[in-house]
């Protein structure tokens, strides 16, 4: 049985190493309501590993952003100026490249964050809770292939 490679952690700012949650998939979608607007977005990342950019093997691997949607438009959110509307979404590129780490904030005072692999979407809570404050996400190695 060969294990997952390449995947997504997702950890607490305020312990980072404590609160590490791996989870195997190279493509998810990060959605969320805006808190005063109630306007969807959603944004399409990917895993991009050292192979597949021809790197070398020590080369950690990135997120990248494919694709997002905006339900609509609102006061300060306002789609791109390249974004075209489709079924009531405005669809855009975004730009790149990403950082590193995506920051997410997470208050106890609006909803979370959605993570959706496949169309299915779950509340970011039930993988891992929040503390009320940031949460990171980035690609990485699946810590069960690190030990092999």
């Amino acid at each position: 049985m060969s294990v997952v490679m390449w995947g997504v952690c997702l950890a607490l700012a305020s312990m980072p190493a404590a609160s590490v949650r791996f989870i195997e998939t190279d493509q998810f979608t990060l959605a969320w309501t805006h808190s005063i607007e109630k306007v969807r977005w959603e944004e399409d990342y990917r895993i991009v590993t050292p192979e597949d950019r021809s790197e070398q093997k020590s080369s950690r691997p990135r997120l990248t952003a494919d694709h997002a949607r905006i339900r609509g438009s609102a006061a300060g959110m306002e789609p791109p100026s390249d974004a075209r509307l489709l079924d009531g979404w405005y669809v855009y590129q975004p730009e790149q490249p990403l950082e590193p780490v995506l920051r997410l904030t997470r208050s106890g005072y609006t909803a979370d964050y959605e993570w959706c692999v496949n169309g299915n979407c779950v509340s970011m809570e039930s993988i891992l809770p929040s503390d009320g404050g940031v949460t990171l996400l980035y690609a990485c190695k699946n810590p069960a292939a690190l030990s092999q």
